[in-house]
């Protein structure tokens, strides 16, 4: 319960999973029947990156700046960049929206939000921030509880993000099983699983657990800005998709890799993207 996700707002991380998550919500409201979203690990659903914490590392400079003001994005980036882009209305890249915001300006009338985080002080703000809301409820609790809690949903869609800041050695463990019970719960749950690129062993079995797991369509999609062995922490990360909404995975053929170019580090960055259950 440590981490604060304000010292790594506005990443490659976030600028790769924040493109895809709202994209597979623009998706999904393709249809006027109302949908559930629901944020395990929420975070605060704004953060100034001019503060003290992302001021210190800078994470941003190597993310959403990138993409600021280059004219060439491909749609599924030119999305999120207009939509950090509604918060800083001056032109200048100050605020970034985390994933509660993201998608509580793109919700519908019909449409529901739950979010869950523990942090305590992250918690409060998250409440007071969107207490005007009524489509929005935030629970402090442990965001793994959110299936067994919520699923299924009275609208029969959700979309839930499961981003844990892994910082205790079984949280893919954690993660899998979490999945598990939110299909067994409900078939048809879209869920989007970010996970960081460190431990390449970890990884493998990992990936052999996910494809056992007994999960419909399973969509890996990955990103790495530096080279998979390096050691300086964070060289990329990855989403795993259950039941994406068509034709992401078509349009993520051209948008990633423009975005590994864009966001490498050292090299020219890497993507990768395949089944490993089911598949179109």
């Amino acid at each position: 319960m440590n981490y604060r996700h304000s010292y790594h707002a506005g990443n490659h991380a976030d600028v790769f999973k924040h493109a895809i998550l709202l994209r597979m919500a623009t998706l999904m409201q393709r249809k006027d029947t109302p949908y559930c979203y629901l944020d395990s690990h929420a975070g605060t659903a704004m953060y100034d990156l001019e503060g003290e914490a992302a001021g210190k590392t800078g994470e941003y400079r190597d993310g959403i700046a990138r993409l600021w003001k280059r004219d060439d994005l491909p749609d599924m980036f030119a999305q999120l960049r207009d939509a950090v882009a509604t918060h800083n209305p001056d032109a200048a890249l100050r605020y970034y929206p985390g994933s509660p915001q993201l998608i509580a300006d793109s919700l519908r009338e019909q449409d529901r939000m739950i979010l869950s985080e523990l942090h305590p002080d992250d918690a409060a703000i998250l409440r007071s921030h969107f207490n005007h809301d009524p489509r929005i409820a935030v629970h402090q609790r442990d965001g793994y509880e959110l299936a067994k809690a919520f699923l299924p949903v009275a609208e029969k869609r959700a979309l839930w993000l499961l981003d844990p800041p892994f910082e205790k050695e079984n949280e893919l463990a954690r993660c899998l099983a979490s999945m598990q019970i939110a299909i067994q719960r409900m078939r048809q749950t879209v869920i989007a699983l970010w996970y960081p690129i460190k431990d390449q062993r970890l990884l493998r079995d990992f990936y052999r657990q996910i494809s056992d797991a007994g999960l419909p369509k399973v969509l890996r999609v990955e990103l790495n800005v530096r080279p998979v062995d390096n050691q300086l922490g964070l060289n990329g990360s990855g989403l795993m998709l259950v039941n994406p909404p068509w034709p992401l995975w078509e349009e993520l053929e051209t948008a990633l890799p423009w975005l590994a170019g864009v966001l490498a580090q050292s090299g020219e960055g890497e993507c990768r993207m395949d089944w490993l259950a089911g598949g179109p």
